[in-house]
């Protein structure tokens, strides 16, 4: 998979792909993460991607022009490699929240994508309406950019990839998997058995595979029906 990251600071990245299990997707070539600056396609002395948004207020708004020199440069380095022309996503407050959907059918998709990082108070709306494909968010709040929300996107997509984990099929009964029903995962425990006058259930030392998975099944709709009830209608 390919994905082409515009951002300002590839700085942030470096210690993500060398660092913990999913770095594997990377030194394994599962993802092939490249990274573009707009500066590099901006006009002047000064490279500037930002300016003063028409009608005032505060902050810059980053300029249609760089991006859009920038985005068309990576679809023809990516027709020129062998790749298909890749849709364009935009990490913004207004974007829909992230969900596991969007993370596997990312994952499925043979032409990656391109992933832009904005900052100050966003992209010129001209370019969003002509090079965007999808805005994504990681929730009702504001970043300083997009890196955050990327890197999230990014380690999500790279633990599905083959080979990153120790065993292939764990992502499978994560929370929200279609496995699970898209619920929430039930508790974990590990030794000691009695952890501060607190044990482990019994069921769990059983042996009873069929008796534990009852209860794991339980424990995932009381857990979703307490803390994420809005899950539950899709099932």
């Amino acid at each position: 998979m390919r994905l082409d990251v515009i951002t300002l600071f590839e700085e942030i990245f470096k210690p993500f792909m060398a660092l913990g299990v999913n770095r594997r997707a990377f030194e394994l070539g599962r993802i092939d993460l490249r990274f573009w600056n707009p500066r590099d396609y901006a006009e002047g002395g000064y490279k500037r991607v930002d300016d003063r948004p028409f009608g005032g207020g505060p902050g810059m708004v980053m300029m249609a022009e760089p991006l859009a020199l920038c985005v068309q440069a990576i679809q023809d380095d990516r027709l020129q490699s062998g790749h298909e022309k890749a849709p364009v996503v935009l990490f913004s407050p207004v974007g829909e929240r992230i969900e596991h959907a969007h993370v596997q059918s990312l994952s499925s998709a043979s032409e990656g994508a391109i992933l832009i990082c904005g900052r100050y108070e966003g992209l010129d709306q001209r370019f969003i309406d002509l090079f965007v494909t999808r805005q994504l968010s990681l929730g009702d709040f504001v970043l300083s950019g997009g890196e955050v929300a990327c890197l999230a996107l990014i380690d999500a997509l790279a633990r599905l990839q083959p080979d990153v984990l120790n065993d292939s099929k764990s992502h499978e009964m994560d929370s929200f998997h279609p496995n699970l029903g898209g619920l929430l995962d039930c508790p974990h425990y590990t030794r000691p058995e009695v952890w501060r006058d607190h044990p482990v259930p019994s069921v769990l030392l059983s042996g009873h595979h069929q008796e534990i998975e009852k209860w794991r099944q339980l424990k995932r709709l009381e857990l979703t029906q307490q803390l994420r009830p809005d899950l539950l209608p899709r099932r």
